[in-house]
């Protein structure tokens, strides 16, 4: 059990306890949080601790608007960027389900304007429907108009945040700290073609292996799956 902590710190060094007690009972270790715990301290296998924000309170701490209730109901989307080790500017596009909290796309370029946005809603539209809504911030303006445009003509709602408010889009900011902590952060691209890979390579690990806290320990994925199933029509 002690190996195999200290493997799984070695493959996973930002996850932490919790989720390595989900993952020991995945593969098939029959232990508790406890006993996880406990081992993992003994062993050393620290998360180094982030600095942490101040909380909000009050209606400025609320999640924008509206809070989805079903998958495809509101895309929250966000800009990130890092760079290559050349010190050239990455772009990225991150777009989530609010609801299932799964990663539909990170899109990585070294510049992403109005019409690389919109390219991108089409090609998930063309793979899960269009959704009910959209969130997004009104800057850039001419990205901002693009995403707008695209969601009148898609049957979309728009639902722009506040400038200078991003914990009304909280869930893509929570998604954007989680990929900045788990691979930005330690992880030097050597080039655009190597970041896309990688990334990508995250966002479906992220999706098919992560366990989320909001979804009881099932991964996006699975909580997705999970709801579909359940919520299928009977058949007459």
């Amino acid at each position: 059990m002690r190996a195999w902590l200290r493997a799984f710190s070695t493959q996973r060094p930002r996850w932490g306890w919790r989720r390595a007690a989900i993952a020991a009972r995945r593969a098939g270790w029959k232990v508790n949080n406890k006993r996880i715990r406990r081992l993992w301290r003994e062993e050393g296998l620290r998360v180094p601790q982030r600095r942490r924000k101040k909380r909000l309170t009050g209606i400025g701490a609320q999640v924008g608007a509206m809070c989805p209730i079903r998958p495809n109901a509101i895309w929250a989307m966000d800009f990130q960027f890092d760079t290559t080790a050349d010190g050239r500017t990455l772009k990225m596009l991150n777009v989530i389900d609010e609801f299932t909290r799964e990663a539909l796309a990170i899109e990585v370029d070294r510049a992403i304007n109005a019409d690389g946005v919109v390219d991108v809603l089409d090609r998930l539209a063309l793979m899960h429907g269009a959704p009910a809504y959209v969130r997004f911030d009104n800057g850039p303006e001419f990205i901002a108009h693009a995403v707008n445009d695209w969601c009148r003509f898609n049957g979309t709602g728009s639902l722009f945040i506040d400038p200078g408010s991003p914990w009304q889009n909280a869930w893509i900011e929570s998604f954007n700290g989680r990929l900045r902590d788990e691979l930005l952060n330690s992880w030097r691209f050597d080039s655009l073609q190597e970041a896309q890979i990688i990334i990508e390579d995250w966002r479906i690990d992220y999706n098919a292996n992560r366990p989320h806290s909001a979804h009881n320990g099932l991964t996006p994925a699975e909580f997705a799956l999970q709801w579909t199933t359940t919520h299928q029509p009977q058949a007459a």
